[in-house]
């Protein structure tokens, strides 16, 4: 097994302090930082999201997986910025006004970290108004809005409906997603995409950013 297998491997079983450890023994051997983001850790992610989407695994796993991925970032980031490797793009995630519920999204911030992006996490009870002034300041392609009532759920538009009227109109695209919401709720207000779970929404976050 090669260690870019090695590390996939590793990151799918949750071994941060192997995956941490493979990762300089790569780097150490002269494969590319790229190579071990794309062919070790992002391939490893990827796996625990199909098995996530397939309910072959649950939360728990793709926490610890994520922490291992984690783990591994943490020696391969500062060689990335070295070599001039640009993330897929900046996605701006938090939790809409009213709603303190922050499983759901912290496990969309992994995944979209694992999905190669640069994730800033806006954080619980976001206003439309702070979406909008994180997503300036981060330079953020992607806005995504968690929600977990139906009672919040409706802020979401207020949100959408800011958006589009500032000037981050065309550049940020705004994807939805949590359990109450829906694809006809996502057409309703007019968002760019709706993802049902953490590991779509990366999915979606490559679609839109391109």
């Amino acid at each position: 097994m090669s260690v870019l297998q090695e590390i996939a491997e590793n990151l799918m079983k949750g071994k941060a302090n192997d995956v941490k450890a493979l990762v300089e023994q790569a780097l150490g051997d002269g494969i590319a930082p790229n190579e071990v983001l794309t062919n070790g850790l992002l391939a490893g992610m990827s796996v625990i999201g199909e098995r996530f989407k397939k309910n072959e695994v649950y939360v728990p796993e793709v926490l610890i997986a994520a922490r291992a991925m984690k783990a591994g970032m943490s020696v391969l980031q500062p060689q990335l910025t070295a070599a001039g490797v640009e993330p897929l793009g900046v996605a701006v995630v938090g939790t809409v006004k009213g709603d303190l519920h922050d499983i759901g999204k912290n496990l969309v911030c992994m995944m979209l970290e694992g999905g190669g992006f640069k994730v800033v996490d806006a954080g619980i009870d976001c206003d439309p108004q702070k979406f909008i002034d994180v997503a300036k300041e981060s330079n953020a392609s992607v806005i995504g809005i968690s929600a977990l009532l139906t009672t919040t759920m409706t802020n979401m538009k207020a949100v959408v409906d800011a958006v589009k009227a500032s000037e981050l109109a065309d550049k940020v695209k705004v994807m939805i997603g949590g359990a109450p919401v829906t694809q006809a709720y996502c057409d309703e207000i007019g968002a760019d995409g709706y993802a049902p779970d953490a590991a779509s929404a990366a999915d979606l976050a490559k679609q839109l950013a391109t």
